[in-house]
């Protein structure tokens, strides 16, 4: 049996675990599995590695850069980003991949269509926000960060001003903010700034609607989650572990 998996924490709702099941069962793969490994420190990963037929494991919040003293090789894209989603296993070693770059590039290339903004806003730092301002340099629209604490010249939350937002025309939320159980939260910034030319990507996707696309919606923005940003990278890592 080859076993793939997810390891993060916590892992209670787990797209990848879902999806690759129903995969395997829709194209009868039977020999191949794949199962959650909710480890509460990164060490848990030494354990994670003895368990036999483990081909190839996802990365999640917290540990897409804290995984990376465990690897012996990176892709280019995994350097270049710092974070790693992906993990291929092979008798050479474990070798970090970066498929949330290529989720997400597809998935924003939907949303925007044509239009290419000038300006977008980056909300969170972590592991997932990494990713997005690599394609964002791709794509070559400039992009200001914001995070809680404002180090690094990014904005805090408190510097959001009316005028920035109207500025930033393009406003991705890469912080776990709004997703379920606690769907009610969302970023703050002043929404009522946001209109028709405004595009807003989420990257949470349960609920499908979260409180930061809602808003953005009922003043006109275009919206999307992180749902097929989700499928675009689970797509990738099965290509990279097949390789």
């Amino acid at each position: 049996m080859k076993l793939y998996g997810l390891i993060g924490y916590p892992l209670g709702h787990s797209f990848s675990q879902r999806y690759f099941t129903d995969k395997f069962a829709a194209a009868g793969i039977a020999d191949c599995a794949y199962r959650n490994f909710p480890i509460e420190t990164i060490e848990g990963v030494e354990t994670v590695l003895q368990t036999p037929g483990l081909r190839g494991f996802n990365v999640t919040i917290p540990y897409k850069q804290a995984i990376v003293p465990y690897l012996s090789g990176l892709s280019d894209e995994a350097r270049a980003i710092g974070a790693v989603n992906c993990v291929k296993i092979t008798p050479e070693g474990l070798t970090g991949y970066n498929t949330d770059a290529y989720g997400f590039r597809r998935s924003l290339l939907n949303l925007l269509g044509n239009v290419r903004p000038e300006k977008a806003l980056v909300l969170g730092t972590g592991g997932a926000s990494k990713a997005v301002k690599y394609v964002l340099e791709q794509l070559g629209i400039a992009f200001d960060a914001v995070s809680r604490d404002g180090k690094n010249g990014a904005y805090t939350y408190g510097d959001l001003s009316e005028e920035i937002v109207r500025a930033h025309r393009l406003i991705v939320n890469a912080t776990p903010l709004g997703t379920f159980p606690n769907a009610e939260g969302c970023p703050v910034l002043p929404y009522e700034a946001l209109g028709a030319g405004h595009f807003l990507f989420d990257l949470v996707y349960n609920p499908a609607v979260t409180e930061f696309l809602k808003r953005g919606a009922a003043q006109g923005a275009a919206t999307r989650n992180g749902y097929d940003m989700l499928v675009g990278q689970a797509e990738k890592a099965w290509e990279i572990w097949n390789e």
